[in-house]
């Protein structure tokens, strides 16, 4: 990238967005667009917080700020350009974003008086209406993330605008100030928050004797820190008043003496939950006791035993019976005296030496569950539907008595016949058989009808569905007959029609195999630019009766508001890891739909992390996996950062009621599918390929080890772009324009093989699928095949309209073309190309569920022919040492709960290996 000239004019365009950010973007003076990534660099080269804009938002036309990054970035002084507005209102927007960030930036905040009621007061009127929102904006941003309510905005306006008098103070000062929370003392109720002076060097406390604690530290500091006792006496102020914001209490103490309160158990509480957080953002060092950090894991221990079923089996509507028994410390505590401990105010209680904090919220679930056991309000369905034993705090043990936890905080014990009943509707065995709709044109095969009545299961019993399995397994006609057997049992009823929200990809294969399997299924496609629209939408949809209604993610989106605007009778999301990324607004729009019964295809559960399988969960069950903090905490984070067994294995237990997945190499489907046959070919690099291999690499590699963070994780992901499309060909990593094919074969063997092997597959009269990851690549290739063999392969992408991907679909499986090119994103799923009997996947990527899926394209239920699917090489590289890598975590990939992130979270020594050639 070539460096900006000093004191280049950049034209900035400024848009406020409804979510109170800032889409910016930039031209030249002579009107040159800059691109977004440019434009990335230029704002954020001084904000280390956002790792220098490496995580920063953006949208393919504009670099997105929020309020405080707004005045953070902007408040810089740029070495390099000067920013102007590109037309008058971006100068007005461009003006107020740099007031703004002038005030903000300031030491000691002059021209802000303080806060009231969580709003701004501003001691100078000339502020402008523009920069007082963005502030207001920033400040709010800085509250949330610290998780501090808006009342304390006023406190951190406050401590911030003497900070800087402090700060150089601070450095000469051998030792620094820090708040204390000390437990009771034995015999005693009442705790001791105080403030403590902590020595730099030994990490001594230390705090005036009680007789002095209520001097200016000028009669209370040792004679050796007299000199200290005007910066120590206006820390002690600037805390005070933090801590006691009512007149009251700050009349009850001398200016500038140390703090010594004594607190109360809902006093400890409120400062926990409401101070600690405001004096770690600021930077105030807090010391409370070390059992207290995991206070929220010790609890009261808890003993429930359950049955259900008197007749020795338990169905899903039986009336749990709870046998409860508590215990505190080793002691029993009665039922009757439990009930008391819930309604008391303490929060902490000693047990011998150990303390003990009762979670009012949580002792009040467990009570709200013996009422409500004790009304028959509890039913086996709940064991799976909200999942008592976790709502009670931890997972079932189903302990006997004899049985001992080392340290149990609630043992759960099922009945035996209680224990099966869950077991069969986890295992999905015992499912009551539903009768097969009188409309479906197909004979199901016995898996098929399994995955059916489980379908019919979930939805009379409230549980919403993920039906996962395998690519050409046939989810389709699964659903399909679901769907009739809704149309055939309610269409007395007023359920209403049903929605399915696909990609654009396979709209056209939805078409075809609702026509082929249920033609008299009211069906109504809403897609494309000559689509319903309002009433007339709303009358159709009528029409459609409990019938079907068929969108695209895309189409959704545009007209979510409508869609939205109704209760379906059931709601599906085809290649349900669409909506992985929760945060976009397309996934949280679907997310809020309304519909009876919720349900996820998708042949691959968990694509990369596990914020995806939250996702999905959030929309067929909301709220069962929880907030997602929380399970970010739980399980993500054990899971994915420390490989955590037991972790996956809850999780495992937690969704497996709600997911149904068959693989086709389970032998008990009896699939009677040909052979595959899948094999490694190894290519090596030209003299030309492994000189700018080893070049790029120096060239990037000291840059690399000497980054950490989201920076980091970027450089590692775009040096294994680059360098796989260098594996492709050199006029892939150098942005050439192809030359003759017969010029451009000599460059890379691997391009040589694969036109040589295509050429010999469609020769036969054999058709083949090639799959890569990059556009250009697969340009690439239609090149040489057409300029070499004559043969004009099309090449489907991303952006090629429905109907010509329908058209080519079908002209394939007719075999008017022998050699079929899909990018790997927009042809890997939901495509039936059984056609072909050969798959070529000309790079690699690092997780092996993306590939399976493409190959699936062809391999699945239909395929009569021997598959040999070829994984293309490059010897010496990354795509050998990824090759490698995948095969050493082959046990992983075959797992429910994966993580693709492993590429970018690898060793110095492992990157080390991965970037050196041969």
């Amino acid at each position: 990238m070539k460096p900006m000239t000093l004191n280049r004019t950049i034209r900035l365009s400024v848009r406020e967005l409804p979510d109170g950010r800032f889409a910016l973007s930039a031209a030249t003076e002579g009107g040159e667009p800059i691109s977004v990534p440019r434009l990335k660099e230029l704002l954020f080269f001084s904000h280390a917080r956002s790792f220098f804009g490496l995580d920063a938002p953006a949208d393919p036309d504009a670099v997105l700020l929020t309020p405080r990054e707004a005045v953070e970035t902007l408040g810089a002084d740029f070495p390099f350009v000067e920013l102007e507005g590109a037309f008058e209102r971006d100068a007005e927007l461009l003006a107020a974003l740099k007031e703004a960030a002038e005030i903000w930036n300031s030491p000691g905040l002059p021209r802000i008086a303080g806060a009231e009621g969580g709003e701004l007061l501003f001691a100078d009127d000339r502020v402008s209406d523009g920069a007082r929102a963005v502030l207001d904006g920033a400040f709010r941003e800085l509250l949330a993330e610290g998780g501090i309510g808006a009342d304390r905005l006023g406190d951190v306006i406050g401590f911030r605008r003497t900070e800087t008098e402090d700060a150089a103070v601070g450095e000469s000062l051998p030792f620094r100030m820090a708040v204390r929370l000390s437990e009771p003392e034995s015999g005693e109720d009442e705790w001791m928050l105080e403030t403590v002076l902590v020595n730099k060097r030994g990490g001594t406390h230390w705090t005036p004797a009680a007789r002095k604690t209520g001097l200016h530290p000028s009669g209370s500091l040792p004679k050796k820190w007299k000199e200290f006792a005007d910066p120590v006496a206006a820390m002690q102020d600037r805390i005070a008043g933090l801590l006691f914001r009512d007149d009251e209490a700050s009349a009850s103490r001398t200016p500038g003496s140390f703090l010594s309160e004594p607190l109360e158990d809902a006093e400890v509480r409120r400062f926990l939950a409401e101070d600690l957080p405001v004096l770690q953002s600021l930077g105030i060092d807090v010391i409370i006791p070390a059992w207290l950090r995991d206070a929220a894991e010790r609890k009261v221990r808890v003993r429930a035993k359950t049955s259900a079923g008197s007749s020795g089996t338990a169905r899903l509507d039986d009336a749990l019976d709870f046998n409860w028994s508590f215990s505190l410390g080793g002691e029993e505590i009665a039922p009757e005296q439990f009930r008391r401990l819930v309604e008391e105010k303490r929060e902490f209680i000693r047990a011998g030496e150990d303390w003990f904090r009762l979670d009012a919220a949580w002792l009040a679930r467990i009570r709200a569950m013996m009422e409500e056991a004790e009304r028959g309000g509890l039913t086996v369905k709940d064991l799976l539907f909200r999942d008592l034993e976790e709502e009670l705090g931890v997972s079932a043990g189903g302990m006997d008595d004899d049985e001992e936890d080392e340290d149990p905080l609630f043992a759960f014990s099922l009945q035996q016949s209680l224990k099966e009943a869950v077991s069969r509707i986890r295992s999905k065995e015992g499912i009551p058989s539903a009768p097969v709709p009188e409309g479906l044109q197909a004979v199901l095969r016995p898996y098929q009808k399994d995955g059916y009545d489980w379908l019919v299961f979930m939805r009379e019993n409230g549980f919403g569905a993920i039906l996962a399995d395998d690519m050409g397994l046939g989810k389709t006609v699964q659903l399909i007959a679901y769907l009739l057997h809704l149309q055939e049992t309610e269409k007395d009823r007023t359920e209403g029609a049903s929605l399915i929200i696909c990609p654009t990809s396979v709209i056209g294969n939805w078409q075809r195999e609702l026509a082929r399997f249920a033609p008299d299924l009211p069906v109504l496609v809403h897609y494309g630019t000559g689509r319903l629209k309002g009433e007339s939408l709303e009358d159709a949809i009528n029409r459609t009766g409990s019938g079907l209604v068929i969108t695209t993610y895309g189409t959704f989106m545009q007209d979510s508001e409508e869609l939205s605007a109704r209760n379906w009778s059931s709601v599906t999301l085809d290649e349900a890891q669409n909506i992985k990324n929760m945060q976009t607004k397309q996934s949280r729009a679907i997310r809020k739909l309304h519909g009876r019964h919720h349900i996820a295809l998708t042949g691959t559960p968990v694509e990369n992390r596990l914020a995806e399988l939250w996702a999905i969960f959030d929309f067929i069950h909301k709220g069962y996996l929880g907030r997602f903090s929380s399970f970010a905490e739980e399980f993500i984070s054990p899971i994915e950062k420390e490989g955590s067994e037991s972790r996956k294995q809850k999780l495992r237990a937690k969704i497996a009621p709600f997911l149904l997945r068959r693989t086709k190499s389970d032998p008990a489907l009896m699939l009677n599918l040909p052979d595959k046959l899948e094999e490694n070919e190894y290519v090596p690099l030209t003299e030309e390929q492994a000189a700018l291999y080893e070049s790029y690499i120096r060239e990037t590699k000291a840059g690399l080890m000497e980054t950490e963070g989201f920076r980091r994780k970027g450089i590692i992901l775009k040096m294994l772009s680059r360098l796989k499309q260098l594996c492709n060909h050199p006029a892939l990593f150098l942005k050439e324009p192809f030359s003759e094919p017969a010029d451009m074969m000599v460059r890379s063997k691997k391009l040589e093989r694969i036109i040589g092997l295509t050429a010999d597959i469609a020769e036969r009269g054999e058709q083949v699928l090639i799959f890569t990851q990059y556009i250009g690549m697969g340009e690439l290739i239609r090149h040489c095949l057409s300029g070499l063999h004559g043969i004009e392969a099309p090449f489907l992408t991303g952006s090629m309209p429905k109907s010509s991907r329908d058209r080519l679909v079908e002209d394939f499986q007719r075999g008017e073309f022998p050699v079929f090119i899909l990018s790997l994103k927009a042809g890997g799923t939901g495509l039936n190309l059984t056609g072909a009997n050969h798959v070529l996947h000309a790079d690699r990527w690092w997780n092996p569920a993306v590939e399976n899926q493409a190959t699936d394209r062809a391999y699945r239920i239909g395929q009569e022919r021997f598959v040999h699917v070829r994984k293309f090489v490059t010897l010496g590289t990354v795509e050998e040492k990824i090759d490698r890598m995948i095969s050493e975590k082959a046990a992983l990939s075959s797992e429910l709960i994966q993580s693709g992130a492993w590429i970018t979270d690898l060793t110095e020594a492992e990157l080390d290996d991965l970037f050196t050639i041969g």
